[in-house]
């Protein structure tokens, strides 16, 4: 992210401080089970559930985790795809979404909750879902990465902005190739044959610890603090 940010904005990277992105910790997270969450969204008994969260604009590249959906739906009928999020910006785009996803020959496998998602019920989804698919094609950061980190789950990332940073391949997700839904379906393929998912009840414990440790805000303000001192310093 440093030398992206310095590339576009003409900067020296000695002029560029990047603070960690703090961990979301204020969404309630209960002692609803998986079991539980996934009969609340009518998934009860199915193993491979891909989710994709938050707000549905052109930059989140949802097109290509549908084609990717439908290339495994073919081979793999256990697959299910949670939507979760409303619409932003561009009517047209969700237009053309929508209508891939009414024609779509695995419809009957795509949960569509076309809606803003409140916070009492946000942890339906990530303990439902079996990974965060994040098929964004152009973007610094994304909130809805570390949101996912918070409830363990592990997270299929395209290759931009700093999700590669803050991915450790095969033990907190994967990445692919941006605008490229072969390499999705791919890697989709990859994670579901890995140990990251057989072992998904212990490896999510691990996510969070880790998630904690590495953006936990108490680290984040002593980053920040630091970053001001210098700058008052000079």
């Amino acid at each position: 992210m440093k030398a992206e940010l310095g590339s576009e904005f003409s900067l020296p990277a000695a002029k560029v401080s990047v603070i960690p992105y703090g961990i979301y910790n204020n969404i309630p997270d209960t002692t609803m089970s998986i079991r539980e969450a996934k009969r609340r969204l009518g998934i009860e008994g199915v193993s491979k559930t891909l989710l994709f969260f938050g707000n549905i604009a052109p930059y989140k590249g949802l097109e290509y985790l549908l084609e990717s959906f439908a290339e495994l739906s073919k081979k793999d009928g256990s697959y299910r795809l949670i939507i979760a999020g409303q619409p932003k910006g561009s009517q047209e785009y969700w237009n053309q979404l929508h209508s891939t996803i009414v024609q779509s020959a695995a419809r009957d496998r795509i949960v569509d909750k076309i809606h803003y998602v409140p916070d009492a019920e946000t942890e339906w989804y990530f303990k439902a879902a079996d990974v965060l698919i994040l098929p964004y094609t152009h973007i610094f950061q994304s909130g809805v990465l570390f949101l996912g980190y918070s409830f363990g789950l592990p997270a299929i990332a395209a290759d931009v902005g700093s999700l590669k940073e803050e991915i450790v391949e095969g033990r907190t997700g994967f990445i692919f190739q941006p605008r490229d839904s072969t390499d999705l379906a791919k890697t989709i393929d990859k994670y579901f044959a890995s140990d990251l998912f057989r072992e998904l009840g212990k490896r999510r414990a691990e996510i969070r610890e880790y998630a904690n440790n590495r953006y936990s805000w108490s680290k984040v303000t002593k980053i920040t603090k630091a970053v001001y001192a210098d700058l008052l310093a000079r």
